[in-house]
């Protein structure tokens, strides 16, 4: 029959036979965190509208296409956020974060909206984890941030990774490189798109990111921001790329990286590997020393990264990383004949109880039905009650392994349980 109702365009239904690449997803990320000092935080799903504005930045495709706005009832504007880094930095500001011990450093979990052209990977509701640290200016927590985001997918079980980098400068610096690429695709200007044209109005580092064959050409020839990063942006990209030599990343200094939002200065990067078509980033970041004054707050450095978990599971399964699977029941409790309803429901409540893992048969079915639906849910161990079993007051045990029964007396079943299942 026809569906009347389908799924939004851009989101998805994760279903329950992709929930185990979600369990190991966050179940990684938490210890991560734990391992490297990070406190999990949670923060609005929606903010002032004036937040990402402020902070993300007018002229970014972000604000200016992608975000979900509405006024609620009392005439506020609100977007559903895009991002969490704003959001974090408006709660360590309003709840005076920064007089505690600096660096604080905190990670969040949960969806994002942006009303984009599905792909990939990408989707109009996706989930991100968000990894930020606010309060120290030193390239060794940038050091340590990258160590992070690398970590993450290298126990996933992610192969052949390696970074992007590149610093964009500094309000020092910056505006001095901005003169010269505006006054490079000035002379160029008949050669780029309407896209780039407003970028160059509006959000001139944006020209940079264009994927359109078009404007490659133009790209190619432009300015390097490298070549004007003042001394103290030049000294923190040298070190932390001594750092990163140090440890042995493999990294590529890409001159055309600039990622898409306004609040990023000096460091920022990618973290690639293969899979989704052919090598493609799967998390991405930077240094955002001006946001928390921006929206308000003292002067506060910061750095961070973000991916979203739609993109890395669809990875995954293009490098076949299988996860763990979840557990599922251990017991199926299986009943024939009058009178034997009501048992076998008291001896699954007991198995709940007990903590066992436990499917219990529904409906009038004949014993064979019941047990090819056992089978079917790959259970250890079938218990069967039938009137002989009340009789004698005993459970009947099928091993779905190995094929052999057994009677252990009612009182003990659950023990029994316990001891055979942990020896599996």
């Amino acid at each position: 029959m026809p569906l009347r109702y389908k799924r939004p365009t851009g989101t998805l239904d994760i279903l329950p036979e992709d929930r185990p690449y979600w369990r190991f997803l966050e179940q990684t990320v938490h210890d991560l965190m734990r391992i490297y000092g990070y406190e999990q935080i949670d923060v609005p799903v929606f903010e002032y509208t004036d937040l990402y504005v402020r902070g993300v930045g007018e002229g970014t495709d972000i604000v200016d296409k992608e975000m979900y706005t509405f006024k609620d009832k009392g005439g506020s504007d609100l977007s559903l956020r895009p991002e969490f880094t704003a959001g974090i930095a408006r709660a360590y500001v309003e709840h005076g974060m920064y007089k505690r011990p600096q660096p604080v450093k905190v990670y969040a979990i949960g969806p994002v909206f942006r009303y984009e052209r599905p792909q990939a990977g990408r989707y109009r509701q996706h989930t991100q984890v968000s990894v930020e640290a606010f309060g120290e200016s030193d390239p060794a927590l940038d050091f340590e941030i990258l160590s992070l985001a690398w970590h993450l997918f290298d126990r996933l079980g992610f192969k052949n990774l390696f970074f992007q980098i590149n610093s964009t400068g500094c309000p020092v610096c910056r505006p001095r490189y901005i003169e010269a690429l505006k006054a490079y695709y000035y002379e160029h200007y008949d050669e780029i798109d309407d896209d780039c044209k407003r970028r160059l109005k509006r959000n001139p580092l944006r020209v940079l990111d264009c994927k359109a064959d078009q404007c490659q050409p133009v790209i190619a020839g432009a300015p390097k921001i490298v070549d004007y990063l003042c001394d103290d942006c030049r000294t923190h990209f040298d070190t932390l790329r001594s750092y990163l030599d140090q440890a042995g990343f493999k990294y590529f200094v890409n001159h055309r990286l600039v990622r898409g939002l306004d609040y990023y200065t000096k460091t920022v990067f990618e973290v690639w590997a293969e899979g989704i078509g052919a090598q493609a980033a799967v998390c991405g970041g930077g240094r955002y020393d001006g946001l928390v004054e921006e929206i308000g707050g003292p002067p506060t450095p910061g750095i961070g990264f973000g991916a979203g978990w739609e993109r890395i599971i669809l990875a995954m399964k293009a490098q076949g990383i299988e996860p763990p699977a979840l557990e599922g029941p251990q017991v199926f409790v299986a009943y024939r004949g009058p009178g034997t309803k009501p048992v076998a429901i008291r001896l699954s409540s007991q198995l709940r109880h007990e903590d066992i893992p436990t499917w219990l048969a529904f409906g009038e079915r004949s014993l064979k039905s019941q047990m090819r639906e056992a089978n079917r849910r790959g259970v250890r161990y079938t218990l069967i009650i039938g009137e002989g079993e009340l009789d004698r007051d005993v459970v009947t045990v099928r091993d779905m392994r190995e094929g052999a029964q057994t009677e252990v007396p009612m009182d003990d079943i659950v023990q029994w349980l316990k001891d055979h299942l942990r020896s599996d």
